[in-house]
C-alpha cells in the first residue's frame, strides 16, 4: 500500500496488502510527509484489515487503540509524538487521540493502551475532541468513509506538557523541533 496525496489529504492506494498490514508511509510530492529538518519513517498496524479499520477499534466496538508498530528514531530524536484525526468530519478535522513524550526508544504501542494521562515505560496521553484523555475510536456519521490518519513525529526535545494537552498545545510546542514523520491511513464507515 502506498499514500497518495490529493490537495492536502492523504489517500490510501490499495496495491497489495500483507494480511493484516495496512501501510500509508512514505512521503510523496506534495504531501506534507516529512519536515525541512528530516525525513519519513515507516508506521504500521496489524490491528488493520487492509485499510478498514474494524469495528473493534471504534465506537461500534470496544474502543480499544490500534496496535502500532514504527521504525528506530532518525539519530538526535529524543522523544515521540502521535496526534491522530479525522479529517473528514463535518465541522473541523476532528481529533481522536494525542500522545507525546514517548521515549526515543520506543518502537510501538500495544493494542489497548489505557486511557490515562501518564504512560508506563514513559509518555503521556492528551485530550481528544470527545473531552477524554487517550484514545477515542472513529465514530463518524452514516454515510461516506472518514480517513483517519495517524501521524507519529520523532522529536529533537521532550515536550514536558502535562497529561491532558491538546492537539494545539502539542504542536506549538513540537513546532521546529520534528526530525522527521510518519503517517498510517485506515478508513471506517458505519
Amino acid at each position: 500500500m502506498r499514500a497518495e496525496c490529493v490537495g492536502r489529504k492523504v489517500r490510501p492506494l490499495i496495491l497489495g496488502i500483507s494480511a493484516g498490514l495496512f501501510l500509508a508511509l512514505a512521503p510523496m510530492p506534495g504531501c506534507r510527509a516529512s519536515t525541512a529538518k528530516g525525513g519519513a519513517m515507516n508506521l504500521s498496524s496489524t490491528s488493520f484489515q487492509g485499510s478498514r479499520i474494524p469495528a473493534k477499534i471504534t465506537c461500534d466496538g470496544t474502543g480499544v487503540s490500534p496496535q502500532l508498530a514504527w521504525s528506530a528514531a532518525p539519530a538526535g530524536a529524543v522523544s515521540f509524538a502521535l496526534i491522530v484525526t479525522d479529517p473528514d468530519a463535518l465541522v473541523r478535522t476532528f481529533v481522536h487521540w494525542v500522545l507525546y513524550d514517548l521515549p526515543a526508544g520506543t518502537r510501538g504501542l500495544p493494542e489497548a493502551v489505557p486511557a490515562q494521562g501518564d504512560l508506563a515505560g514513559g509518555g503521556r496521553q492528551g485530550s481528544n475532541d470527545f473531552g477524554n484523555i487517550g484514545y477515542g475510536g472513529p465514530c463518524p456519521p452514516s454515510h461516506s468513509p472518514h480517513h483517519y490518519v495517524f501521524t507519529l513525529y520523532a522529536l529533537d526535545t521532550k515536550l514536558d506538557l502535562p497529561a491532558g494537552a491538546t492537539r494545539a498545545q502539542v504542536e506549538a510546542a513540537m513546532k521546529g523541533h520534528i526530525l522527521a514523520r510518519g503517517e498510517l491511513v485506515g478508513l471506517y464507515n458505519r
